[in-house]
């Protein structure tokens, strides 16, 4: 507050805003800031699996699907690719021979609802190490309209 003591007339109080307004202007940035910064961020990237198409049934030929049907409690699932049935330890051979002349890796794994996860694991795992550089998981609903 300024106060006048000139003898021009009564005293006058005046508040200074300019402190004020200092703050002002420092939080407007910092919410601009924190607004823009909030709008750039991006999250994982993520692909969802397109319904089939007229167009993707001659892509369905080069499609690997590995399949895991369920063989009862406590045993180890059967095991196939696409229509071929293997045995586990024939897996990551017959993924490697597959995906040598291929330029796309991109395996699909397909199991029975009973079958347990960690037999789907195993098969992702497998794919992994066999050269497969993507792994998706179909559903009954992907898996039906093929």
């Amino acid at each position: 507050m300024v106060f006048s003591t000139a003898s021009r007339g009564p005293l006058k109080a005046e508040m200074n805003v300019t402190p004020m307004i200092d703050i002002l202007l420092v939080l407007i940035i910092v919410f601009m800031v924190v607004v823009v910064s909030a709008f750039q961020s991006k999250g994982l990237e993520a692909q969802i699996p397109q319904p089939a198409t007229k167009a993707d049934n001659a892509t369905l030929a080069r499609t690997i699907v590995i399949q895991l049907a369920s063989a009862g409690e406590d045993k180890r699932p059967a095991l196939k690719i696409n229509d071929e049935t293997l045995a586990w330890d024939q897996l990551a051979d017959r993924l490697v021979n597959i995906f040598a002349q291929r330029a796309e890796r991109v395996a699909f794994v397909k199991s029975d609802d009973d079958v347990d996860f960690r037999y789907v694991a195993e098969a992702i795992s497998i794919a992994k190490n066999s050269g497969v550089e993507r792994v998706g998981l179909l559903s009954k609903t992907d898996a039906e309209s093929q």
